[in-house]
């Protein structure tokens, strides 16, 4: 007398054509996750690059107000009317820059526009990571899956397909979740 539960052959059928959904379902969460992976290091990058040229920015503006300090000292002590004039105008165009460092709206590169922009690539940064970090869960639910569905054909127990089902559910729930709402949950 044996132990084990046979399944009929109709059932394997169902049982690798699940397994055969699942190995799909995962295929597709491995390319999410590649793309969220992607993406997140592309978004990683470009804020890195807005903040280096937000404090190049930063450098210059410093530079250019220190010396613009400095020739204020100078004009002071001018008292030849042409050297005042144009000690003022290199005064006047370094303030103009420095002002232009600070905001720039033409080109979207003054140091408040940059603000703007890499905190906005480290949001788009921190939604794909969290995109990524739920796909890798879908992948590894989806893998559980396939192996114990796997284990239904070999041991008979259609419970073992039954949990196979479920995890898959619950995978394609987190991919849901992973694509349409990436900070949710956890």
């Amino acid at each position: 007398m044996s132990t084990e539960i046979e399944t009929p052959q109709g059932g394997n059928k169902r049982i690798a054509l699940l397994i055969a959904i699942l190995a799909l379902m995962l295929a597709f969460s491995e390319i999410g996750g590649k793309n969220a992976e992607q993406d997140a290091l592309a978004k990683n990058v470009e804020a890195s690059n807005l903040w280096a040229f937000f404090q190049a920015k930063t450098i210059r503006g410093t530079t250019l107000r220190t010396a613009a300090e400095a020739m204020e000292v100078d004009l002071a002590g001018a008292t030849d009317p042409i050297v005042r004039e144009r000690l003022q105008k290199r005064i006047e165009g370094w303030k103009a820059t420095i002002a232009r460092y600070e905001s720039e709206p033409e080109t979207n590169e003054g140091r408040k526009e940059l603000i703007v922009r890499a905190k906005a690539a480290e949001a788009q940064r921190d939604i794909s990571s969290a995109r990524d970090d739920k796909y890798d869960i879908v992948s590894g639910l989806l893998q559980i899956a396939i192996v114990i569905s796997s284990a239904a054909i070999i041991t008979g127990i259609s419970l073992l397909a039954w949990t196979g089902g479920a995890l898959g559910l619950a995978a394609l729930a987190l991919m849901f979740v992973a694509q349409l709402a990436p900070t949710a949950l956890f």
